[in-house]
């Protein structure tokens, strides 16, 4: 009898053993969390104390340094979402972001042509429009007033002596032209000769027609020759500059023309001309300036409005994502790829032209490869939490170059 009860009690015995050692086990291989907020992590079914929701139990699953595994729910809630990889056609035309600026080859710099002081300015406010021929400013200027009694003077002496040993044409004339180099017009001249009356003040007129950019001087303030009174932009046309990545300039036709959109004014369009590209890539941001000459005879565009430049490119036959597929950074572009269901791993890969919502893989990447389309940026976020921040540590780098 006792050898049949110790018998009984040395299988009970077997039996609890086994079964700790599969409680054991699957503690050790499974963990409860909540789908929404993945940083709760225990070994006990319970309540989210974020949210309260229920917790999920998750099987716990070794993954490489650059890998990540995902459950169902996460998936499903992160709108994980990825394509397989296939060779398409990029290319046709290019959209670039760009900005209305003033065309500097159309701004009129109107300078001080003699020492004086400023008695009164016409216009004192940058934006205002001066036509040409307008009045600008008054300047009291002692030399220029000495030049204008020496003509009178000369001409007084030339009507009085014309016929004398002393050729008093080519002093008048020679004063003349003293009196135009400093500024004064033909008219001025005419009326001086007219009237033999010196006035203290010496008005100034624009050679030009534009809206003022700028105006650095005052009423009373002395300037010498050569000053800056102020600068005029003729808009007639403006400069739609777009930044174009280094990788993409090769593609442009930079002697083209362009269409200029600008979203302000939507549904119209303006045909302007690649005048210039800037030789120089400016560093850190790989970017290269792209300068369009856009018509503006009607005044409706205005310096400083965000504008659309589509050009046209070269169409090739590459392998194509879309662009919010890949993240970028200063140190290089990524992309999660596909390599397990709900596990998915980090490609550092090279981009060349984009176009639209798309970016051509120069290289990293190869057919067939299945690349996460929507989520990347959930992807990489959960991947920092979990792993930390050093994403390049033991990267897959494909067929990366360097």
């Amino acid at each position: 009898m006792k050898s049949i009860i110790t018998i009984i009690l040395f299988v009970v015995a077997g039996m609890v053993s086994c079964k700790n050692k599969t409680a054991t086990s699957l503690q050790a291989v499974e963990y409860y969390t909540c789908s929404m907020h993945p940083q709760v992590m225990q070994d006990h079914p319970g309540t989210c104390p974020i949210c309260h929701m229920d917790l999920i139990v998750v099987k716990k699953t070794s993954s490489a340094a650059d890998e990540i595994v995902l459950n169902d729910d996460q998936v499903l809630l992160g709108n994980i979402q990825a394509d397989t990889l296939r060779t398409g056609m990029i290319g046709d035309k290019l959209i670039l972001t760009a900005t209305l600026n003033t065309n500097e080859t159309t701004v009129n710099s109107i300078n001080a042509r003699i020492m004086g002081r400023i008695d009164h300015l016409y216009f004192k406010n940058t934006g205002d429009y001066v036509k040409q021929g307008e009045r600008i400013y008054d300047l009291y200027s002692e030399e220029l007033n000495t030049a204008k009694q020496e003509y009178i003077v000369a001409l007084e002496k030339q009507q009085a002596l014309g016929n004398a040993v002393i050729d008093f044409n080519r002093l008048l004339q020679s004063a003349k032209n003293k009196l135009l180099l400093w500024g004064l017009t033909e008219a001025q001249v005419n009326e001086l000769a007219t009237t033999k009356k010196a006035s203290p003040l010496t008005a100034f007129y624009s050679k030009a027609s534009g809206y003022i950019t700028e105006l650095p001087v005052t009423e009373g303030q002395y300037v010498s020759e050569g000053s800056t009174i102020l600068k005029l932009a003729n808009l007639s046309t403006l400069w739609a500059e777009a930044q174009v990545y280094a990788a993409q300039l090769s593609a442009v036709d930079l002697k083209g023309t362009a269409i200029v959109q600008v979203p302000d004014l939507p549904g119209r369009q303006w045909q302007g001309k690649i005048e210039f590209v800037n030789p120089e890539i400016v560093s850190g941001s790989r970017l290269n300036l792209v300068r369009v000459s856009v018509p503006n005879a009607n005044g409706v565009l205005k310096p400083g409005m965000p504008a659309f430049v589509l050009v046209k490119s070269r169409e090739s036959k590459s392998i194509t994502i879309p662009s919010d597929a890949v993240l970028r950074s200063e140190m290089m572009n990524t992309v999660w790829v596909q390599s397990g269901k709900n596990r998915y791993k980090m490609k550092m890969v090279e981009t060349g032209m984009e176009t639209d919502d798309r970016i051509e893989i120069t290289s990293g990447l190869q057919d067939g490869d299945v690349v996460v389309t929507s989520g990347a940026y959930l992807l990489q976020s959960e991947f920092v939490f979990k792993k930390g921040g050093d994403a390049m540590g033991g990267m897959d780098m494909g067929n990366h170059k360097h």
